[in-house]
């Protein structure tokens, strides 16, 4: 296995302006670096029941909730593998399971039509998932440009900075193109903290000091109640 399939940390998250990111990164200077991807297009498939029951119930901030989703760094195609990730999160703490699967593998097995041709404990995972959440189908498209910062040192910390985050509920296949309607506006980027404790100091003084300040953003479910709450579903709402 080349990749990460097991995570448990906290994911924080915040919502920067360009001069806010410009300050950051001069912040990190030294600190962290940009992976070798570089800015990289993420999408993301969402799935949900008929009734959304999975986006409304996580919209109530409950102590536990979980999503399910297929996720591919750059366009798909023919049948390159995708991440197939159960997020969890319980009392703030995220916890992640994935798998990796060719694209039309993964796609038959979660919309219930056969059976996923690999084995474990994260595959039983997502069966229990699918059999308690009857009837869950791909429900909407999620996309966004990330780069990640790693440290430099041994410090456990990793940083994302989101932007163009666009939606749509139609055409939901990864090897389609990216458009949609835009999520938040295009000067803002989504910053995701990601660590196992606490904030280094350095950081928690930089958010102090620019008057950062931690947001409930979930990107799907900013577009479930932007578009598909206020249009139900008969169009799309845009930013001017």
């Amino acid at each position: 296995m080349d990749y990460q399939a097991t995570f448990k940390r906290y994911e924080l998250k915040y919502l920067l302006t360009k001069d806010q990111v410009s300050m950051l990164k001069k912040e990190m200077a030294g600190r962290l670096e940009i992976d070798r991807y570089g800015l990289t297009s993420i999408r993301n498939i969402y799935f949900d029941t008929d009734d959304y029951r999975l986006i409304r119930s996580s919209l109530d901030k409950p102590v536990y909730k979980e999503k399910l989703r297929v996720r591919s760094y750059g366009i798909i195609k023919g049948d390159e593998k995708v991440f197939v990730e159960l997020k969890k999160k319980y009392e703030g703490i995220v916890y992640k399971r994935r798998i990796s699967s060719p694209e039309s593998n993964a796609m038959i097995w979660l919309a219930g039509n056969g059976d996923n041709k690999e084995s474990g404990q994260i595959v039983d995972e997502i069966d229990y998932f699918k059999s308690f959440y009857k009837g869950i189908k791909p429900k909407a498209f999620i996309s966004y440009d990330r780069e990640a910062y790693f440290p430099t040192d041994d410090t456990d910390i990793r940083i994302t900075l989101d932007t163009n985050l666009l939606g749509r509920s139609t055409d939901l296949s990864l090897k389609k193109g990216i458009y949609g309607t835009r999520i938040i506006p295009a000067d803002i980027t989504v910053m995701e903290i990601k660590i196992p404790a606490s904030i280094p100091l350095w950081l928690v003084r930089f958010l102090n000091d620019n008057r950062i300040y931690k947001s409930s953003l979930s990107k799907y479910g900013k577009y479930y109640t932007d578009v598909i709450c206020k249009n139900n579903g008969k169009g799309e709402l845009k930013y001017a």
